[in-house]
């Protein structure tokens, strides 16, 4: 089974843990190779940038998206985290209106847009003084994932049962 959808709770997650304890499964919040490489970036930039660099995780999708930060902008902020042996729902600032201070060190930041046809374009700045690395994807096409989807279940084809992600699936 391939499950590319996001927005499960405890209890759903749970039971496609307990489904992959008899089945092979692939369940990643986005199937896309590339921003699959992308998180894999990430990792390894966040594993570098670790101090003295403020993280902004920026996504623009389609007006007819209904959740936001979207399932990729959260696994993108927490790559971070992790990387940073951090959770994060600890670090997160979701939302800034008013006057709200000075930013926190460690946190990681959120923008989102919602707006006309885009499909999905994700950044993740590092801001440090003086410089600033920007990691980003952006998908003109809704058949990476399917490419991705489809490269998951040849994946699965000789996997008697295990929960697996798309790092797995490309070799992580």
């Amino acid at each position: 089974m391939v499950i590319g959808t996001t927005g499960f709770d405890a209890a759903g997650q749970a039971a496609i843990a307990s489904a992959a304890e008899h089945i092979a499964i692939v369940f990643a919040p986005n199937m896309s190779i590339g921003v699959n490489a992308t998180l894999r970036l990430l990792e390894q930039a966040a594993k570098m940038l670790n101090s003295g660099y403020d993280v902004e995780v920026y996504e623009a999708h389609h007006k007819h998206k209904v959740d936001a930060p979207s399932g990729t902008a959260l696994i993108m902020g927490e790559t971070v985290a992790n990387a940073w042996g951090k959770k994060l729902e600890d670090i997160a600032d979701w939302s800034r209106h008013g006057h709200t201070g000075a930013r926190k060190d460690g946190n990681i930041g959120f923008s989102v847009v919602r707006g006309g046809d885009v499909i999905g374009d994700h950044t993740v700045m590092f801001l440090g003084t003086g410089e600033r690395i920007e990691i980003t994807h952006k998908s003109s096409s809704r058949s990476t994932y399917a490419q991705g989807s489809v490269r998951a279940a040849l994946f699965l084809q000789d996997k008697p049962a295990g929960l697996f992600s798309m790092q797995d699936v490309i070799g992580g």
